[in-house]
């Protein structure tokens, strides 16, 4: 397939912007991350739920092996942090010490949404409004290590990602057999009450002191295999479930639009909608990359009712050409690609970024050039 002209000089220029940064410097003191199973590393390790992967083959590529990372390696925010120059990888909630708050914490957890109740079939998970209530604990500790002053400073520094609405559809709107919603609202209707809460909650996340504050676009969620699996094609020439790529982008358009509006109205804020990166599912599956080429099955033994890995059994041995690694979550290569492409998004809000970002971007660029 000859290459797209576009991308890969989009892509060799944003390697060139990464390699002019210094390399050990951190773009930003912290980065406080909230969201799903795609940035959970850990918090529902300690939860009453099937959403939680403590356990190999999940991990089989990190360092550090199963830590409660939906995938075999790094996630998208991982990644992030690499860019923004940290040493060390931003630490869950769960179980940050009051010294690990300076640099940041993530408070993901997989399963959640932004509606309280999604994903409650699954069992016990931290939704956004508790995820920001943790976030207040970890206000009052800044206060204690560098006084209120100290910690409003601070705070205002930091990058604050989110992303969230994949589980209010895929784990809330349709499913009916768990959820009233899809008999309440039109899926129209139900993309602005949730763009309208997120707002709500966005507004909560600046009060608390938030000004650098990136929020992921949705993906096409009617790409991963278990939304093709239960819902079907039906013929569609992505071959995906087009329902739920659609229900995406009518959520997307009202969440870009309240961002919008949010930074028109918050003194100080620096509000990003990252869109850049949401599809790079589609992507690959239309550009047919050749590093991604296996675009619809799992690279582990995946449980029929989680949909996730089975505990203690061998993954695929070319982790590098698989799309997914279980019927929901990518494996860290396209986590790299589209954390490499989000990534550009956040870059004008950070006051550098670190040079490590080359290696992803020249992958990214390769790839691309490539197809």
């Amino acid at each position: 397939m000859a290459s797209n002209p576009v991308w890969v000089a989009a892509a060799l220029m944003v390697v060139a912007g990464f390699s002019s940064f210094a390399a050990g410097e951190k773009a930003v003191p912290c980065y406080f991350i909230f969201g799903d199973s795609l940035a959970d590393n850990g918090n529902n390790n300690w939860l009453q739920t099937v959403a939680k992967v403590d356990y190999s083959p999940y991990g089989v590529d990190f360092r550090r092996g199963a830590t409660g990372r939906f995938t075999n390696g790094r996630n998208i925010v991982d990644f992030f942090a690499e860019y923004l120059g940290f040493e060390n990888y931003i630490p869950p909630f769960a179980t940050a010490t009051i010294i690990d708050t300076l640099s940041g914490l993530n408070y993901g957890s997989g399963s959640a949404g932004i509606l309280d109740e999604t994903g409650a079939q699954l069992g016990q998970r931290i939704p956004l409004d508790v995820q920001l209530d943790n976030h207040l604990i970890s206000v009052s500790r800044l206060a204690l290590l560098l006084g209120a002053g100290g910690a409003y400073t601070r705070l205002g520094q930091c990058l604050y990602t989110l992303g969230l609405g994949n589980n209010d559809f895929l784990n809330n709107y349709f499913r009916p057999e768990f959820y009233p919603s899809s008999r309440i609202y039109t899926v129209e209707q139900f993309a602005v009450v949730l763009a309208n809460r997120y707002k709500e909650q966005l507004q909560r996340l600046y009060v608390a002191g938030a000004r650098k504050i990136g929020v992921f676009a949705l993906g096409q969620i009617g790409c991963v295999p278990f939304a093709i699996r239960r819902y079907g094609t039906n013929g569609s020439a992505s071959g995906c479930a087009e329902a739920l790529n659609d229900a995406a982008v009518l959520f997307n358009v009202q969440l870009k639009s309240a961002i919008d509006q949010l930074q028109a109205t918050l003194p100080g804020a620096q509000f990003v909608y990252i869109g850049s990166g949401s599809d790079m599912l589609m992507t690959v599956r239309r550009k047919g990359l050749k590093a991604l080429e296996v675009l619809d099955s799992p690279c582990c033994t995946v449980e029929a009712e989680s949909g996730q890995c089975v505990p203690d059994q061998p993954s695929c041995p070319d982790r590098s050409r698989y799309v997914f690694w279980d019927w929901f979550h990518p494996t860290e290569a396209l986590n790299s690609l589209t954390a490499a492409a989000a990534f550009e998004a956040v870059r004008p809000i950070v006051a550098h970024s670190s040079s490590v970002g080359e290696r992803s971007m020249i992958r990214l660029a390769a790839a691309v050039q490539a197809s």
